[in-house]
């Protein structure tokens, strides 16, 4: 499926994203969205230890500074399957470099999450503990194969993550 054409970065109403979530929380696929192919693809299996502690996706049109499109994290209190898209509410940012290049985070909830009843509204909401477990994630989750290689740069709030959101999608523009 060709997300980037079937799909703008933005929905309707210009202020919620779209994200397609490439894997589960919880699962130690590391499945990647091949821009090229149109397809999911399964890059590797990584050890129990690395399970993603939050569902893990992209914002469809846009283009990283790692080459890739902007990654998000669409917080959930379920698993969204990989392929599922979805409308989501901004409520943050992470900064974080992976081998000297930036590859931001846009952290996103459900726009309509009933089960919650829609109550995550910013960063402070999550909590001190959900960060601190996100950052110790992305600090450590290639200590296996390539120590050292990440580095987690701080959270920002919405404005910063929609300063990034439009770079990216500006880059994917112009490529």
């Amino acid at each position: 499926m060709d997300y980037d054409s079937l799909l703008t970065p933005y929905a309707d109403d210009g202020n919620n994203i779209y994200t397609v979530n490439e894997i589960p929380m919880g699962s130690m696929l590391k499945v990647e969205f091949d821009r090229k192919r149109k397809l999911m693809v399964l890059d590797r299996v990584e050890p129990g230890i690395f399970a993603k502690p939050v569902n893990y996706g992209f914002i469809p049109g846009t283009l990283d500074e790692d080459g890739d499109a902007l990654d998000t994290l669409f917080v959930t209190e379920e698993p969204i399957p990989t392929g599922v898209y979805s409308e989501a509410v901004i409520i943050g940012i992470l900064n974080f470099e992976d081998d000297g290049e930036m590859d931001h985070k846009i952290i996103c909830v459900p726009a309509d999450d009933r089960n919650t009843g829609n109550r995550i509204k910013s960063l402070e909401d999550l909590g001190d503990q959900w960060k601190k477990q996100i950052e110790h994630h992305f600090t450590h989750y290639k200590d296996l194969k390539k120590p050292g290689s990440t580095k987690v740069l701080g959270f920002g709030g919405v404005e910063e993550a929609r300063k990034v959101i439009k770079e990216c999608i500006d880059r994917w523009n112009n490529q």
